[in-house]
């Protein structure tokens, strides 16, 4: 597939999924009370961050690989494989621990357990098909999932409870799981399944799940602890705010995911990182014009959205957006260090994640939720500014010793 199709194809892709997970979101804002939906909210958190370790563990690692050749079929095929299955056992374990404990919560939680092999297979298929350089077969899933999710949400009755609509989202992922996974093996039949690699000791998953732990589950969690021991309208409120800032999820997605195997096919490293730098200065724009455009909804327009949570979300857009255009710099200049060094960024996340914790917690004792939307931009702004500091001190450590082989080059030769 050509460069340029392939780029097409693999952002309508991400854009097809997060739409997906966005129109989600509305639904359950508009079906549910505002209790219900910060209940839906908390669970759908939990989702999420189930979703990025096994991004980070299977997806991340994956899409590093270059060719098509054997055995990059076969990691494709044991990456899906090692996901259904690991996420059948978690999910058993999930619903085990919730059948035992009473409430709303719980019942959504145990239906996520149930589903969740369905949701996680489904997105490690998408990571094969970019690894396999055919994205167009993700989209072609996503389409179908889109389908059904919109199908199977529509006819439900407002006031469903968080469990029902759990279900549903969960069991309108079935179709897509099968398709793709017949479009997977195809692909890759006769290829070889070696689960044991990706348990082993020094899998590069492993340190992106680190990362992800420290980078992202830890300022979701910490949402989640504000919610229990604060203010519980605290989740609905952060998420509704976060909902809306959806679509920039799908470009984000797309840098991190998939933009090694499109940025890598420029050859030349400067170059290559200054394509990265320009794709943060755009993204930070979008972010921007994005946060504005979300200002200037009427009232009526942001209640079709959200229902009740939208008073709450409307008051969060200029903490949120600021910190969107932050996480858009701070993205480029992570997938830049993966370029140069993909070790080099767990320090960045262990510090400066801690750092947003603390931001977020003292934002909500100092202002409440707004202060705590503060919070977390204040975090996203000092990761950013690291991550490319850091970058442009590797990109001397490099350039350095070639300048040093060049002169000593043309003295020998000058000698001569």
């Amino acid at each position: 597939m050509r460069a340029r199709t392939a780029v097409l194809c693999s952002v309508a892709d991400q854009g097809v999924a997060a739409l997906t997970n966005i129109l989600v979101l509305v639904a359950a804002a508009r079906l549910s009370t505002l209790a219900d939906f910060a209940r839906f909210s908390a669970v759908y958190l939990v989702f999420t961050v189930l979703l990025g370790v096994s991004g980070a563990y299977t997806g991340q690692p994956l899409v590093l690989k270059r060719g098509a050749g054997e055995e990059t079929r076969g990691a494709c095929r044991s990456a899906v494989a090692f996901t259904v299955l690991a996420s059948a056992v978690i999910g058993a374990l999930l619903a085990a621990v919730c059948v035992l404990v009473p409430g709303d919560t719980a019942r959504a939680l145990l239906m996520l357990g149930l589903v969740l092999p369905v949701v996680l297979g489904q997105d490690a298929v998408r990571y094969a098909f970019a690894t396999l350089q055919q994205p167009h077969l993700a989209l072609t899933g996503d389409l179908l999932r889109l389908g059904c999710v919109l199908g199977a949400l529509s006819v439900q009755d407002y006031g469903a409870s968080p469990a029902r609509l759990i279900a549903v989202w969960g069991l309108s992922a079935l179709p897509a799981l099968l398709l793709s996974a017949a479009l997977l093996h195809r692909a890759t039949a006769g290829s070889p399944l070696r689960l044991r690699p990706l348990l082993r000791r020094g899998h590069l998953g492993q340190r992106f799940t680190v990362e992800f732990g420290v980078g992202n589950a830890t300022g979701q969690l910490s949402v989640l602890g504000l919610g229990a021991v604060g203010n519980p309208l605290l989740v609905g409120a952060l998420r509704g705010a976060t909902t809306l800032f959806g679509p920039l999820n799908v470009l984000y997605t797309s840098a991190t995911s998939f933009g090694p195997p499109m940025l890598g096919r420029i050859t030349d490293e400067r170059h290559r990182i200054r394509a990265t730098a320009a794709l943060a200065a755009v993204l930070a724009g979008i972010a921007a014009l994005w946060a504005t455009v979300l200002a200037l909804l009427p009232d009526s327009a942001g209640r079709q959205l959200l229902g009740d949570t939208w008073p709450v979300a409307v008051d969060l857009l200029p903490a949120t957006g600021s910190q969107y255009a932050a996480m858009a710099v701070g993205t480029c200049g992570l997938l830049a260090l993966r370029m140069l060094d993909p070790r080099t960024t767990l320090a960045i996340q262990v510090v400066f994640s801690l750092t947003a914790v603390a931001f977020l917690a003292g934002g909500y004792v100092v202002g409440g939720v707004p202060g705590a939307a503060w919070g977390l931009f204040l975090g996203s702004l000092c990761k950013a500014a690291a991550t490319w500091i850091r970058v442009a001190r590797l990109r001397r450590r490099t350039v350095a010793p070639d300048r040093t082989v060049a002169v000593a080059e043309d003295t020998v030769g000058g000698r001569a």
